[in-house]
């Protein structure tokens, strides 16, 4: 039976750019800046580093192919480098690599990069094509967009669960105003303003009954990890952040082809949920995970995730969004950095971007004292790529 990698790979520096529009960098900028970040606060030299794997989605026009760009960026010492892109988990996938190559014995130090420029593609939202899932869903799907399948969502959550549209867009707006509200207080995060719950209700309709303030934005970023060998790891640091667990779950599309999926809900999220917690020994997820950055795509994207990943009980995560539960101050804050609320969605850092607010709040060193929790134990990351029914999720857990 497999082991995992529980208690076996250390995170010993992390780094983040501040996410938004930024027209005056290059992606090789986005990628020295967290790179700097990052290993002046894991404390080693770069000639340390003996392999790195680099996240990158659609960003390839001032990044190419492969993953020279990386090591021409940070003029690294002749170590082999790894690019991967797995839609919106990409930087996780970045992350996975270099934790299963130190667990395995193959290195001792490893660096995980990921960047994205999105404003310079131009689009509103993501770039799109008829090819990006295959020849043969462009056949079955050839009209879908992101807003318009997690709008049939929500309306089919609404349904499922017995909400009116307008106690359901109240949910939806309550998830909104919170992330807006932590974002508020992040330097790094790319919208900074609160919103309140009758500007979210009456902002325009993207999708009903998804509104412009449930919906995230495209942003440019770079996030990086360096890991390390566990029992190494408090030689190089005093407060290293180890990983608890690492899942990746895809969908073969099986959702659409019977009628046993309620269409309220994200299967893969589930299952890759439960595969993290067997992984990390997690017997309560409600009670365990302290904290956590969930993939918002849209507002009702983290109102379901909640479900999924056993924080709420299906169908009731109306009661915990109202009662607070998870809000800054609450029981089990989520998206404690804003969210992709609030950072917007570089695809290829966003995994990275939230492991990096994890490691930030359990050591304790959250940017302002107002957004630092009270001794969070575990933090866990959710990317979710794809569409409701056809998708990847990665979950990952750090803990100290």
């Amino acid at each position: 039976m497999a082991e995992g990698i529980k208690d076996k790979v250390a995170i010993i520096g992390m780094g983040c750019t501040k996410f938004g529009e930024l027209w005056n960098k290059g992606a090789e900028d986005l990628m020295v800046d967290a790179f700097q970040e990052c290993i002046e606060d894991a404390g080693i030299d770069k000639k340390d580093l003996q392999a790195a794997w680099f996240g990158v989605h659609f960003e390839e026009q001032s990044v190419g192919k492969g993953a020279t760009s990386l090591a021409l960026a940070l003029k690294l010492p002749f170590i082999p480098v790894t690019r991967v892109e797995n839609f919106c988990a990409t930087a996780t996938e970045a992350f996975r690599g270099a934790c299963y190559a130190v667990a395995s014995g193959a290195y001792d130090i490893a660096l995980a990069l990921g960047v994205e420029k999105l404003k310079d593609t131009g689009y509103g939202g993501l770039p799109g094509g008829p090819g990006l899932m295959g020849t043969k869903n462009a056949l079955i799907m050839p009209k879908l967009t992101a807003p318009g399948s997690f709008a049939m969502m929500a309306t089919r959550y609404f349904a499922v669960y017995g909400l009116s549209p307008e106690e359901g867009k109240k949910m939806l707006a309550k998830v909104s105003v919170k992330s807006h509200y932590n974002g508020s207080r992040n330097p790094k995060a790319h919208l900074r303003r609160e919103v309140t719950e009758e500007q979210v209700l009456n902002a325009p309709i993207i999708a009903w009954p998804l509104g412009l303030f449930d919906c995230c934005g495209v942003s440019d970023g770079s996030a990086a990890a360096i890991v390390t060998r566990a029992d190494m790891a408090k030689k190089l640091r005093p407060d290293p952040v180890y990983v608890k667990s690492l899942q990746v779950a895809l969908s073969s599309g099986e959702e659409l082809m019977y009628t046993k999926w309620d269409g309220a809900h994200v299967e893969t999220g589930y299952r890759a949920g439960v595969l993290a917690y067997n992984e990390a020994g997690v017997k309560n997820p409600r009670k365990e995970i302290s904290m956590a950055e969930v993939h918002d795509c849209f507002s009702i994207t983290e109102a379901v995730t909640m479900e999924d990943l056993q924080f709420s009980p299906r169908g009731r995560v109306k009661d915990d969004i109202e009662a607070g539960r998870f809000n800054l101050d609450g029981e089990q804050p989520i998206q404690p950095d804003g969210g992709l609320k609030c950072f917007g969605h570089p695809i290829g850092a966003s995994g990275l971007r939230m492991l990096y607010e994890m490691y930030k709040q359990l050591q304790g060193k959250a940017q302002m004292p107002e957004r630092q929790l009270k001794n969070p134990k575990l933090g866990l990351t959710h990317n979710m790529g794809g569409f409701p029914a056809m998708n990847i999720v990665s979950v990952a857990i750090v803990g100290l």
